[in-house]
């Protein structure tokens, strides 16, 4: 593979920067979008609902997932209709569990069975992608989200796990997988490589699309020119 374009994996990109997902919605490479209560707070948003729907307006077009914040699952059920009431193309993200433990897949159950597009996030295990699917199936088109980059964090690879979740989503071909919280362009090549359906990246990552394929050599050339350029920049001398 010598391109980005080449890629079956769908790119999404995570984040809730109002221009950083403006720049990436220009990029014909990205399919979606997905965000989080703790992006939103990074980027400074104070009114959850004023930029989602402002983000609506401008992204009209590919999928979106906005989270519920709540602890309780009926106050997540409520919230959750709500934001699928803003737009078409909106994905509620449900987390797998809530802060105690308690499993969403009753929930889950029922929201599917409501019509609403969810997004089941902070997943980990295949247990939890097993007992989700089963849930989602027969509803809307839905995604599972497997945090692959923080199951790499524990120094295990993720790379088995997400192949055995593609097979595992293969009989629910309404419900997608995402490999997320990836922490390196590789990442994208593995998502591909097993069959994943999607993957979502900062801006950070998918900005270094334009490095694959790069020569070697000349790269290596760059990064030697860069350690000249910094080193007489700061005007360092023995």
């Amino acid at each position: 593979m010598t391109t980005a374009a080449e890629l079956k994996v769908k790119l999404f990109a995570d984040g809730a920067d109002r221009a950083g997902m403006l720049e990436m919605n220009r990029n014909p490479l990205i399919r979606g979008f997905t965000t989080n209560p703790t992006l939103m707070r990074k980027a400074g948003v104070t009114d959850y609902e004023a930029f989602a729907r402002d983000i609506l307006r401008e992204i009209p077009d590919k999928p979106l997932s906005f989270e519920v914040f709540s602890d309780e699952f009926g106050e997540m059920e409520r919230q959750a209709k709500l934001i699928a009431s803003w737009g078409a193309n909106v994905y509620v993200k449900i987390p797998v569990t809530n802060s105690r433990g308690e499993s969403s897949a009753p929930l889950v159950g029922a929201l599917a069975k409501a019509g609403v597009r969810q997004n089941v996030t902070a997943m980990m295990t295949l247990a939890q992608v097993r007992e989700i699917a089963a849930r989602l199936d027969g509803g809307p088109p839905a995604y599972v989200s497997v945090f692959a980059g923080r199951i790499a964090d524990t120094g295990r690879d993720p790379v088995p796990l997400m192949a055995a979740a593609v097979e595992l989503l293969a009989p629910t071909p309404s419900v997608e997988l995402i490999w997320a919280s990836p922490r390196e362009l590789l990442n994208v090549f593995q998502a591909d490589a097993v069959g994943c359906h999607i993957i979502t990246a900062t801006n950070d990552i998918l900005k270094k699309l334009p490095l694959v394929g790069k020569d070697l050599t000349g790269y290596s050339l760059e990064t030697v020119q860069m350690f000249k350029g910094d080193a007489e920049s700061a005007g360092y001398r023995l």
